[in-house]
């Protein structure tokens, strides 16, 4: 019994850090969703679903290769404040992460 409490435990545990993490998808050459709002230290996914290569940035903090259909990225946000992303390849592609 001692056993099946802790590993429901660890369920629970993985399901809120994994729920922490922001999920943003490329797709139709826009980021969605266009906000997001996290903690200082979290990840953001950005998932390339779109028929286009794509080049991630944020300005002072990460610039990433050109990612492919179906290529994803991580990136961790260190500090509070917002955080224009963009796509260099598509310039007309914004969102924001806000970082309490």
């Amino acid at each position: 019994m001692g056993t099946l409490s802790l590993a429901a435990l660890g369920l629970v545990l993985a399901t809120v850090s994994a729920a922490a993490d922001a999920v943003v998808i490329q797709k139709s050459r826009a980021f969605r969703p266009a906000n997001v709002t996290i903690n200082p230290g979290e990840r953001v996914t950005f998932t390339n679903d779109d028929s286009y290569i794509h080049q991630i940035y944020v300005d002072g903090l990460f610039d990433s290769d050109e990612k492919a259909p179906g290529e994803n990225l991580n990136e961790t946000f260190p500090r509070p404040g917002t955080f224009q992303v963009r796509c260099h390849i598509h310039p007309t592609m914004r969102m924001a992460v806000h970082v309490r």
